[in-house]
């Protein structure tokens, strides 16, 4: 069995798909390409993909990570093109690796993302990440099943700022000013997701954005502490060497008994 991880995006219009339509769109992908996948075992076989810490419904992203395992070893960047070809435009398949270490989801430990505030003065943005960090705790309330929840959302965000726009149109897509604030969250529990740090923003800055934030995850990985760097989790697979094939007669003495 050989298992191969991917790295895919969520862009444009297909921000608004839920987890669970990509996994519709990502087994019909699979068929298409003719995959051939691992499959579960038990009266309705599933194949084998494992999902790692998807974006929420509604947000956009670079950094999307999943591992599926196959009966038949493949050549990474081979699967990747076809899969990518198989997924409909924006929901892109950019890179691909042979899983050569474990515990993929255990490197996310972290994500960078990017809130673009339209009809927010920069200013008032800057006044607002500071306030924030100046902060010791920012705490904020969320419905969940369990009823309303309060935490804090001040210790899960490791760095935010205010970036300057240059007035170009990628920047500002329209006449009204546009704020850009840049954040990297730990993954923690209760997760803090970018709208509770909007929610955070509104309490200790009234910061409130007349219309809805475009939210896009730029990244996630392994947080380094000392550097507040966000890490490429597929590094280690390809730093990794693979297994060299061991001779057919090495390989029958070994088994041979002594």
């Amino acid at each position: 069995m050989q298992r191969i991880r991917l790295r895919y995006t969520k862009r444009g219009r297909l921000r608004f798909t839920s987890h669970r339509d990509f996994q519709r769109a990502f087994e019909r992908a699979l068929r298409r390409a003719e995959v051939p996948m691992a499959y579960s075992a038990g009266f309705t076989p599933h194949p084998k993909v494992s999902y790692a810490n998807a974006a929420p419904t509604g947000t956009g992203s670079e950094a999307e990570y999943l591992e599926i395992a196959l009966t038949e070893a493949r050549d990474p960047e081979r699967l990747r093109l076809l899969l990518d070809e198989s997924l409909p435009a924006g929901l892109d398949v950019v890179d691909a690796v042979e899983a050569r270490t474990s515990g993929l989801a255990d490197r996310l430990t972290a994500s960078v993302w990017e809130l673009r505030l339209e009809g927010v003065r920069a200013a008032e943005a800057e006044a607002a990440v500071a306030a924030f960090n100046a902060a010791p705790t920012v705490e904020v309330q969320r419905r969940t099943k369990n009823g309303v929840r309060t935490f804090d959302t001040r210790s899960a965000v490791a760095h935010l700022e205010s970036l300057t726009t240059h007035g170009s149109p990628a920047d500002r897509p329209t006449d009204r000013p546009c704020a850009i604030l840049r954040l990297v969250v730990r993954h923690v529990t209760p997760a803090v997701r970018p709208d509770d740090v909007l929610s955070g923003l509104r309490a200790v800055a009234d910061l409130a954005p007349p219309v809805p934030a475009a939210v896009t995850r730029l990244a996630q990985g392994l947080f380094d502490e000392e550097t507040g760097a966000v890490t490429d989790p597929l590094a280690p697979d390809r730093e990794a060497k693979a297994p060299e094939p061991q001779p057919a007669a090495a390989s029958a003495a070994a088994k041979a008994p002594a």
